[in-house]
């Protein structure tokens, strides 16, 4: 079986002696593997995702309700007023904070396009293989020329 490979992720750790901005990284976050620390940050983008989410839903649900027709006294749509607004305004931030994510995931996409990093890889593989293979025909060639000339020399010379 092929070993999981392995990332190159960056991990906060410090110098055992550094005494300097120590902000008390847990241990656990340190002795992590790269696949156990990927799904870690993995799971904080989707809680992130979710909270947002959230609350556009339940803003909506609010605005909905507000919205109601009927005998209402002026203070009354003065409150609901004030109510539809804040609701507004939280899912306006929600919205922001989902493009936010949303363009913060495509930078890492893109700066991590593994796709494209082992489409660059194979094609290197290939391009290295068609080398090597050409490099041993044309040893084997010079080979044969090298071991045959030697002996129709000396066929050559026992014959006369």
């Amino acid at each position: 079986m092929a070993e999981v490979p392995q990332t190159d992720v960056s991990r906060p750790s410090a110098l055992p002696t550094a005494t300097l901005l120590q902000r008390g990284i847990p241990q656990a976050l340190v002795d992590q593997n790269s696949a156990e620390y990927l799904d870690a940050i993995e799971e904080e983008w989707n809680k992130r995702v979710d909270s947002e989410v959230e609350t556009l839903v339940d803003g909506m649900v609010d605005l909905v309700s507000l919205a109601s027709i009927g005998d209402k006294d002026k203070f009354r749509i003065a409150q609901e007023s004030f109510q539809a607004e804040s609701r507004a305004e939280a899912m306006i931030r929600a919205a922001n904070s989902l493009l936010s994510i949303t363009h913060s995931m495509k930078l890492l996409l893109l700066l991590s396009d593994e796709a494209q990093i082992a489409h660059r890889r194979d094609v290197e593989l290939k391009t290295v293989q068609q080398e090597k293979q050409s490099s041993r025909e044309q040893v084997a060639v010079l080979l044969d020329e090298l071991l045959r000339r030697p002996s129709k020399q000396t066929n050559g010379q026992n014959k006369t």
